[in-house]
């Protein structure tokens, strides 16, 4: 899969960019500040209904406008789609694809296949466990469509529920409804846990071997998913769990509650582990979603880079670049001298100034 061309029109601090891309290695360079991030994300945008930075759509419209437009251009083998996105400030974002409008987000999924890789990633092992959440929601989505369908529909029932246990508080005649949502949560809780399983699993199989070469032999990673409740006792806990959920107004179990460990010889690394290991394994993770997603789809993911080599000391480089040069990529950065030292092969530079670009 790869992008051909894309267009902005009032996104971020651009008022109207065209860009062409190349099938290999795309290189946006300049200062800090200048846009070279914003083109990422309207890239990731466009093509998965979400921002990388977790942004509203009113927040990536440009100042004193009141929608932006983003149009790209995508060849997936055979088939070339143009994906239509209109976002305005207080109504939800319009999508087209091919021109024919699209009534729900999910149908966008599937199309194109999108890994976005930033300095903020390489906290991932030693941030919250709601940035482990994310990565596995994130990735999960853009795999399987059905996912999302379950992802969302828990998510609405949980909301439901936290406001349901709320309002008990002051009508005691409620908890019978709460049977309802027990119910329909367990149902759709019970397939999230068990899809991210599988996912789980896959990644361990990938994430192994590059950790091992990575740390030069020395480490083997282990990827640990961490459940709130086991699927097939899920209903029975929420139950048996109702009065501590009634005191504390809110719902605590289930996979909004989940994580995921890392171990290194049965060593926890998000609390043990150092700063080097947990940025080693933070790449490797990266490094096996890539596999990972090319391994699903049969086919190549664009690989998104914000300014991800200054974060890495040379041979994290080296290995890194080693492994996407068959890959579309997009890369942000301050210099070209990474690229240089590594005799990387670069196919295209874009040079960004205050929201131009040449």
């Amino acid at each position: 899969m790869i992008i051909e061309s894309i267009q902005l029109e009032n996104f971020r601090n651009y008022q109207s960019l065209k860009l062409n891309f190349d099938e290999g290695t795309n290189i946006f360079y300049g200062d800090n500040a200048q846009g070279k991030t914003n083109i990422l994300e309207a890239v990731y945008l466009c093509g998965t209904t979400k921002s990388h930075r977790g942004s509203k759509d009113k927040e990536v419209i440009r100042f004193f406008e009141e929608e932006s437009h983003i149009r790209m251009y995508l060849k997936k083998r055979e088939s070339s789609y143009k994906i239509d996105m209109h976002l305005k400030k207080n109504k939800a974002k319009g999508i087209a694809i091919n021109g024919i409008r699209i009534r729900k987000a999910s149908e966008l999924l599937g199309i194109g296949n999108f890994v976005f890789f930033s300095p903020e990633d390489m906290n991932i092992i030693k941030n919250g466990p709601g940035e482990r959440r994310r990565f596995m929601d994130l990735e999960l989505c853009q795999l399987s469509r059905i996912y999302l369908y379950h992802l969302s529909n828990y998510n609405k029932i949980v909301n439901q529920r936290n406001k349901l246990l709320k309002d008990i508080f002051l009508h005691p005649e409620y908890e019978e409804i709460l049977d309802i949502w027990d119910e329909q949560m367990a149902a759709y809780g019970m397939k999230i846990i068990h899809e991210r399983e599988v996912f789980t699993s896959l990644l361990n199989e990938i994430v192994s071997g590059i950790h091992r070469k990575l740390s030069g032999n020395k480490e083997e990673l282990k990827i640990v998913y961490e459940k709130s409740v086991d699927e097939e006792k899920f209903l029975e806990v929420l139950k048996r769990n109702r009065e501590r959920d009634k005191k504390f107004k809110m719902t605590l179990t289930g996979p909004h509650r989940d994580d995921l460990s890392f171990l290194i010889r049965d060593l926890d690394i998000r609390k043990y582990g150092s700063q080097g290991q947990q940025r080693t394994a933070a790449l490797s993770l990266k490094l096996a979603e890539i596999e990972l997603v090319k391994q699903e789809i049969k086919d190549t993911p664009v690989l998104l880079l914000d300014d991800v080599l200054s974060e890495l000391d040379s041979k994290r480089q080296h290995y890194l670049l080693d492994n996407i040069h068959d890959i579309q990529t997009l890369i942000t950065c301050t210099g070209l001298d990474d690229f240089i030292e590594n005799q990387f092969k670069i196919n295209k530079v874009f040079h960004v100034v205050e929201g131009t670009v040449d």
